[in-house]
């Protein structure tokens, strides 16, 4: 068998409906649109819905601004910190690891809430300012990386 010589099985297909061909052959004149109105004429546009209000114009409209460059980071306490040993290097990684945060997303901060009682070294995209001073309070150190705009 070849390519050229594939067809449906008997009975599979239908003849097409050739309207507007005449009066005997049953699809004529009006060519099964009835008599008059937008829809025998061939003008309802998408959307309408018979004069009632639309649904695009019934929902309401987002209104603002969405920064599309926006960045969005990975959120970390320090108090979430105390969990790690003394001298612990910690980095994006590791937070995942230890399921401190779920995502790195477009990077790391380190926030100051609560205390650290011992030193550790961390690495991350961002720190505020109560976070750094901390950091270092308690002998550690904090380490900025990568560029997160």
């Amino acid at each position: 068998m070849k390519l050229g010589e594939l067809k449906p099985s008997p009975g599979a297909t239908r003849e097409t409906k050739r309207r507007g061909r005449g009066i005997g052959s049953g699809q004529g004149k009006t060519g099964g649109r009835g008599h008059k109105g937008q829809h025998s004429r061939n003008t309802v546009r998408p959307g309408f819905e018979g004069g009632q209000t639309p649904l695009h114009r019934r929902l309401p409209q987002l209104r603002g601004f969405k920064n599309r460059f926006k960045k969005e980071f990975a959120i970390v306490n320090l108090s979430q910190l105390a969990q790690f040993e003394a001298g612990t290097v910690v980095t994006p990684e590791l937070l995942q690891e230890s399921r401190v945060i779920d995502d790195i997303k477009d990077g790391v901060k380190i926030l100051g809430d609560g205390d650290l009682a011992h030193a550790i070294t961390v690495r991350a995209h961002r720190f505020s300012k109560s976070a750094e001073e901390k950091l270092k309070a308690s002998g550690g150190a904090a380490e900025v990386i990568g560029d997160a705009g």
